[in-house]
């Protein structure tokens, strides 16, 4: 499960090389370390994922984009049985040492299919992973492909406020443009490029792949973060950071449209 970490710091961060970005395997273990119990991760992002996900007991619940584990491990904990993927080997052996040898982990990337069969899941938890793609398109399809009819996908990416008011300012809104930066890590400078894409442009790919709209959020850092955080606590709860969608698959009969 990809994070963003510490926004100000990364805003601060000069054009990082792109042709390198994105290799979690190189800061696997700091970025884990970092993100554990941090404002963004720990007490924003993933507390508004599960408050989303609500009720999970004996849910089936495929974790794309895994990281670690930590919002897998929460899950569990609340009674789901869970799989993880991640395209990093090493963010899955960090997530099999937190959940287990016979933790359900598989090393696999978004943008191939999946090893799983259709109808396979009741819930997909994508955690800040969707801004890493270019092209939503085929990923929400084969996303689509392995929840069951009335299953749900639960994201969450940068929202457009930050990525088009503050990370890199561009001219124009509406293209979907890429951006690259660093992000500096326990000291550790690591390239990363994320894609930026209109509001319009996130939800219209969610329906032409065949999901049904069904919230869309702009939540709270958890009040346990205003006496944790008391710096960075203002700022998270007066200017949007992420957006999330929980989106559907229309039961059996139906369509996205009805």
């Amino acid at each position: 499960m990809k994070r963003v970490t510490d926004v100000p710091d990364r805003l601060a961060q000069p054009p990082a090389d792109p042709t390198r970005a994105n290799d979690y395997d190189s800061f696997a273990e700091a970025y884990s370390a970092e993100t554990e119990n941090n404002l963004v991760n720990a007490h924003y992002e993933r507390p508004a994922m599960l408050a989303l996900a609500g009720d999970v007991t004996d849910r089936r619940i495929l974790d794309a984009g895994c990281g670690s584990g930590p919002l897998s491990a929460a899950l569990r904990d609340r009674g789901a049985a869970v799989t993880g993927i991640d395209a990093s080997a090493e963010m899955v052996a960090l997530a099999r040492r937190r959940l287990g040898d016979n933790a359900a982990l598989h090393v696999a990337d978004l943008r191939d299919r999946l090893p799983f069969a259709d109808a396979a899941f009741d819930d997909v938890v994508a955690s800040l992973v969707l801004h890493y793609l270019e092209d939503w398109g085929p990923t929400l399809v084969e996303l689509r492909r392995v929840l069951k009819p009335g299953g749900r996908l639960l994201a969450s990416v940068d929202h457009p406020f930050v990525a088009y008011t503050i990370q890199d300012p561009r001219p124009d809104y509406f293209a979907a443009t890429d951006y690259a930066f660093d992000w500096t890590i326990n000291g550790q400078s690591v390239p990363m490029k994320f894609w930026r894409r209109p509001l319009h442009a996130m939800a219209d790919a969610f329906t032409t792949a065949g999901f049904r709209l069904s919230v869309i959020s702009e939540p709270q850092p958890h009040p346990a973060a205003r006496e944790l955080f008391p710096d960075g606590f203002r700022g998270l709860s007066t200017k949007p950071t992420f957006l999330f969608f929980v989106v559907e698959v229309p039961p059996s009969g139906t369509s996205s449209e009805n």
